[in-house]
């Protein structure tokens, strides 16, 4: 599949019906998913590889690793309403993905997920809660060698010094959030957020 076709499909998933602010539930806009998932592909960490999705949400980057051959894909997520959404979506496209309710900071959870080869992510960004981004590094790194995620631009600084002793930031990739006006404290009809796709590379 390439690169624009898997931007195409993904763009046809439902999304959220009403999000849910405190859990900064924005949708992953299907060209920043496809260009993830294909910059993951292409460096040999998704094909035949097994994936998992942190706070996949309503499944656009669990959906997008299965369509590029991934061997198994898990998305994970608190919200059960999000998870019968990734549930139609991945019907809808007849794509085969595991999907489980939990919370990253558990670490019962995170422990029966561990010895996958990849994980992708679209964390929050800590605008409702401080922070909110770090049990999703720390989860990603105790469960796979490498981690494809979606950060705040100019987060590299942080990452670094976060990640220290632990792993790297491998790569950095620009890139950009077209956020519509979901919540009643949006004052904008569109904002462009700029972001940035960090590759991250455990260490230890």
């Amino acid at each position: 599949m390439k690169l624009r076709q898997l931007e195409m499909t993904l763009e046809r998933l439902e999304g959220y019906a009403a999000p849910n602010p405190r859990l900064e539930q924005y949708r992953t806009p299907a060209p920043l998913a496809a260009r993830l998932l294909f910059h993951a592909w292409s460096r040999g960490d998704i094909a035949g590889k097994t994936v998992i999705d942190l706070g996949c949400g309503t499944g656009v980057l669990s959906i997008g690793a299965a369509l590029l051959g991934a061997a198994e894909v898990t998305g994970v997520d608190t919200d059960p309403v999000a998870l019968q959404v990734a549930k139609k979506n991945a019907d809808a496209l007849e794509v085969a993905i595991r999907l489980a309710k939990g919370d990253v900071t558990d670490p019962v959870l995170v422990e029966g997920l561990s010895g996958c080869d990849t994980v992708v992510m679209n964390p929050p960004f800590g605008a409702q809660k401080v922070h909110a981004d770090r049990p999703f590094i720390d989860a990603a790194l105790r469960l796979a060698p490498v981690s494809y995620g979606i950060f705040n631009a100019g987060s590299l600084s942080f990452l670094t010094g976060y990640i220290k002793g632990k792993g790297v930031v491998d790569e950095v990739v620009s890139g950009v959030i077209p956020l519509k006006k979901t919540f009643s404290f949006h004052t904008r009809q569109v904002r462009e957020i700029p972001v940035e796709i960090m590759v991250l590379r455990r260490t230890s």
